[in-house]
């Protein structure tokens, strides 16, 4: 299993405790080069899984409210935008 494909796997908290503790660790400046650039890398693929996961709800609180106001029903289809 590939890393992305663990990242869809993940809640957004998991995703976002990671990342929060990747920038910890970078902001400390005690990691080597090399490791940074990892931790770099993986930080910015937990963000953009943090903010596809964001986007994905949005989309479904657009489909639950319409523009008046009324609960409309929930399709169990993804947004392929």
């Amino acid at each position: 299993m590939s890393e992305e494909e663990h990242q869809e796997e993940v809640s957004f908290e998991q995703a976002m405790d990671k990342l929060e503790k990747i920038v910890e660790k970078l902001e400390e400046g005690e990691v080597p080069l090399e490791k940074a650039i990892a931790m770099y890398q993986e930080g910015m693929s937990l963000s953009s899984t943090c903010h596809e996961k964001l986007r994905q709800v949005e989309n479904q609180m657009d489909r639950i409210v319409e523009e008046d106001g009324e609960i409309k029903p929930l399709s169990n289809e993804e947004d392929t935008e």
